[in-house]
């Protein structure tokens, strides 16, 4: 199929493309990578009356290292970002996340800020905001608003922006703790396909090898990826025995709704939830207590 006609506007501003959003958000698409959204227009799944470039726009593009937070431009390359070793070190869970992000063709094209948009609940790049609580800043005529992650996703496809606000930057923490590890799991059909389930975690540990901190969280169960900050308290303190990790990740799983498909029950998917989330929790652990 073709996508149905529509008014192209190229956007030379984040102030431009701010005003046109005033002025009819309701029927504006931005697009920069256009991995998922030019796939859809095609099979006439999205059909928006007026397609605005951002493509161009270089204030949307770069990386800034700050102290306690990392700053990316939503228009950033995933490639960029994939590639970028100091930003590696920063936010190791976000390289990790990357690599199974499609492939490497559209990871040239995809934007960090179009997968986060987009909000496939199936996705990599939103359950990684979701397990180290990034903050999107939108952006609109009446000035700049900070949404964490945990309220930005509202569903399948479905997010908290409003119809005369774009995401200018992502915000992602990082964590000062020296031993520290993370890890990012998933099963798929086939690599870059979305996942079937996939489950991230970040845990850091003190000079004895005790969890001090931790954070994970599953994605593909359900309408949006989770995070489990309260099932995440229950491995402070602790070496993250067997016993322990097995409980939380089970848990976890029992609060996921997934749905039947083709390719998985939701039976399937929570066993396999319960499964990657140990293994994800164990890969972060070992990786914490081999830093030093």
């Amino acid at each position: 199929m073709k996508a149905a006609s529509f008014e192209y506007v190229r956007a030379g501003s984040i102030g431009e493309t701010c005003e046109l959003l005033r002025q009819d958000g309701d029927a504006i698409k931005l697009i920069a990578g256009g991995q998922s959204l030019v796939p859809m227009m095609a099979m006439r799944l999205a059909r928006p009356s007026r397609l605005v470039d951002i493509n161009e726009i270089a204030a949307l593009k770069f990386i800034a290292l700050e102290p306690d937070v990392v700053r990316i431009g939503a228009c950033t390359r995933q490639r960029v970002l994939e590639r970028d070793n100091a930003l590696a070190a920063r936010v190791p869970l976000l390289r990790q996340a990357l690599a199974w992000v499609g492939h490497i063709q559209t990871r040239n094209r995809g934007t960090i800020g179009g997968s986060l948009a987009h909000a496939d609940p199936a996705a990599e790049l939103p359950l990684a905001a979701q397990v180290l609580g990034a903050r999107m800043m939108l952006r609109s005529t009446l000035g700049v608003r900070s949404v964490p992650a945990s309220e930005f996703f509202a569903g399948p496809l479905a997010t908290a922006t409003e119809p005369h606000e774009c995401l200018e930057e992502i915000h992602w923490p990082v964590w000062p703790e020296r031993r520290s590890g993370s890890s990012f799991i998933e099963v798929s059909r086939r690599h870059g396909d979305f996942a079937i389930v996939a489950a991230a975690a970040q845990i850091a540990v003190d000079d004895d090898g005790r969890c001090i901190r931790a954070s994970f969280g599953l994605g593909g169960g359900g309408p949006t990826p989770l995070a489990f900050p309260g099932l995440a308290a229950h491995l402070l303190g602790t070496r993250l025995d067997a016993a322990v990790v097995q409980s939380v990740a089970q848990d976890a799983a029992i609060e996921l709704d997934p749905g039947n498909d083709l390719h998985a029950s939701a039976g399937y998917r929570k066993h396999l939830a319960a499964v990657l989330a140990v293994r994800a929790l164990r890969a972060a652990f070992d990786q914490a207590q081999g830093n030093q």
